[in-house]
């Protein structure tokens, strides 16, 4: 045991005095406020960031010519020249577009727009949006309709607020706050496996082509080597983790007064969290960092172990990575959308991608049978990953200049010792 604790400290003090290392823990959250800062002014001034768009328009239908309203940015031009002759303007100026209408305009497809380069998203969606609101009151005064009443009753906003029902009474809950908070759990627990995966990966290799490796295992065991290894740079990572957050917060809350702005983007993200259970979210967030962590890193090492160097390793890259990709991309899209529908449920079970795919759920508080049961499976599988992983590392860490395919793999498992 206290062979291991000497490589875990190795693997620590070794990666956190590294000036890399230290710079990051002050860089990272100052970039995410620049980042934050970015983002929030490019949305707000978004609409003087294109360039003026003149749209040339030749309506065959007679119906939208002169209709159309100038919005910023786009500018409205009726043209009486021919087509042709229109088109021949646009290819000679990549900010000028044609606009055309044919008399069967509501056919699929038989409305075009003709300009030099790909037209811009938000011009296709302006001229849909004005062709759509311009047919509508055509249709309505074709059926007699006063399209002055229709246009004089205004529209209705609702703004739903969602109330949980609990054994203490009723409680306020912010589902955006739930969905942000769950988005932004998997996506750093996806980030980190990744990061501090490969870093695991990474020191097998370097340690094993200067060779360093053999006079290691001379005096403590594979087994030991990979375990310190595994924890030592796990616990890298949580000092990262939370150097970042204190700093995050502090650095938030100083430009917030710099600013005079007491709602900045870090105060708005603590405010929102009031209304979770934050205490529970950690503590859970902790629990599958480690163990997707040890389950992910015990297979990284056993890819550092079986390959010469960096690039040998994504033929067994590929496989791995797979489910945590898959479930990434579900998460983002479908799982905050739906997430006690079945296949969140089985996808919050399986090892692979429960790290990430449970940590969507569980701001909508999914049944406590369930989350122990995770739980209980994210523990069964990294200990299966790292004995499987242990057996292949203890034969490849000493295997040169022979390339390895998932058949040799297969035989350094079983190989006896």
């Amino acid at each position: 045991m206290n062979k291991v604790l000497l490589i875990i400290q190795r693997e620590y003090l070794t990666r956190v005095r590294k000036k890399s290392f230290i710079i990051m823990i002050f860089v990272v959250p100052l970039l995410i406020l620049a980042m934050g800062a970015i983002i929030a002014l490019v949305a707000k001034d978004s609409n003087n960031l294109s360039t003026l768009q003149i749209v040339t328009v030749v309506d065959d239908s007679k119906i939208f010519v002169d209709k159309f309203r100038d919005v910023s940015n786009i500018k409205f031009v009726v043209n009486h020249k021919d087509l042709n002759a229109d088109k021949a303007e646009s290819k000679k100026d990549e900010n000028i577009s044609t606009l055309y209408i044919p008399a069967d305009y509501a056919k699929k497809g038989s409305v075009q727009i003709f300009s030099k380069k790909k037209s811009p998203m938000q011009l296709t969606d302006e001229i849909e949006k004005q062709m759509g609101n311009i047919a509508f009151d055509y249709s309505m005064i074709q059926h007699h309709i006063d399209t002055a009443v229709i246009h004089s009753i205004k529209r209705a906003n609702f703004s739903v607020k969602t109330i949980e029902i609990t054994e203490t009474g009723d409680k306020s809950s912010d589902l955006g706050a739930n969905i942000a908070v769950g988005i932004a759990c998997a996506i750093f627990i996806y980030i980190s496996l990744f990061i501090y995966g490969g870093q695991v990966m990474r020191g097998v290799i370097e340690e094993k082509t200067s060779r360093i490796i053999e006079v290691i295992i001379s005096s403590v065991k594979p087994f030991q080597l990979m375990l310190g290894k595994i924890i030592g740079v796990g616990l890298v990572g949580l000092t990262q983790f939370a150097a970042w957050i204190i700093l995050s917060v502090v650095s938030s809350k100083i430009a917030g007064h710099a600013f005079n702005s007491p709602q900045s983007p870090m105060a708005g993200i603590i405010a929102t969290l009031t209304t979770i259970k934050v205490g529970y979210i950690l503590f859970c967030f902790l629990f599958y960092f480690l163990s997707g962590y040890l389950l992910y890193a015990a297979l990284f090492a056993a890819v550092g172990s079986a390959v010469d160097s960096e690039t040998e390793t994504q033929q067994f890259m590929f496989p791995i990575t797979l489910p945590l990709l898959f479930t990434y991309m579900l998460s983002v899209t479908v799982l905050f959308r739906a997430p006690d529908s079945t296949l969140a449920v089985w996808l919050s079970i399986i090892p692979f991608t429960a790290p990430v795919a449970m940590m969507v759920r569980l701001p909508f508080d999914p049944a406590p049978w369930q989350v122990a049961l995770s739980m209980f499976m994210m523990v069964v599988g990294f200990l299966f990953t790292t004995y499987v992983a242990a057996r292949i590392y203890r034969v490849g860490v000493l295997m040169y200049g022979k390339k390895a395919s998932f058949k040799e793999l297969s035989k350094w498992f079983f190989y006896k010792e």
